[in-house]
């Protein structure tokens, strides 16, 4: 099964607070002599026909990866969904694929399976699953999902699981690459991930 690239805007989610790793921008920290960002550009760029980054911090910065930076419709950190708005907002595509920006075991072939998914069911949102739990923000979304999206977020509702539920998403089925949602949420988790993974 084949799918059509030039459909797809990749989008790199990097907006977030940062919390657990004492408020750092976490697609800007190094790992392995990289920002933490350019594994899910690199990932994104071998799937998608177009690649943005959702940051609400550091602009200039995250434009060095060489494609067009949009922070979340409201100016504020809502979590991922209101990435997934965004990139909604700003993509020409009919779909668009989100990627975290601290899962640097991500690669492009992996992603390849959930557009190759949705083009063997037609269902409107494809999110990858590990044999245990779901892994929401690993996502392909049909774009047409925007005013849905907005009206739950302007609701108040925040959780991603929740929102994916009410569209009855695909899951696809990642079992035998478990490590790609090895996340860094933690300078510990860092640490342990550079030197052992």
């Amino acid at each position: 099964m084949v799918f059509d690239r030039a459909k797809i805007t990749g989008v790199v989610l990097a907006g977030g607070r940062g919390r657990r790793m004492g408020g750092a921008d976490k697609g800007l920290l190094p790992f392995r002599g990289r920002p933490l960002a350019g594994y899910a550009v690199e990932a994104l760029e071998q799937v998608a026909g177009r690649v943005l980054v959702s940051a609400n911090r550091n602009p200039e910065l995250y434009a060095r990866f060489g494609h067009r930076v949009i922070a979340d419709p409201d100016g504020g950190f809502d979590g991922p969904l209101a990435g997934l708005l965004g990139a909604m907002r700003a993509a020409d595509t009919p779909y668009v694929l989100t990627v975290p920006c601290d899962c640097p075991f991500v690669t492009g072939p992996l992603l390849a399976r959930l557009p190759i998914q949705r083009e063997a069911t037609g269902a409107p949102l494809c999110a990858a699953h590990d044999g245990e739990r779901l892994h929401p923000v690993f996502l392909l979304a049909e774009r047409g999902l925007a005013d849905d999206l907005a009206a739950y977020l302007a609701g108040g509702q925040r959780k991603v699981q929740a929102w994916l539920y009410r569209h009855h998403p695909v899951l696809v089925d990642f079992s035998d690459h478990p490590e790609v949602f090895a996340n860094l949420n933690t300078p510990a988790e860092l640490s342990y991930l550079e030197g052992h993974a």
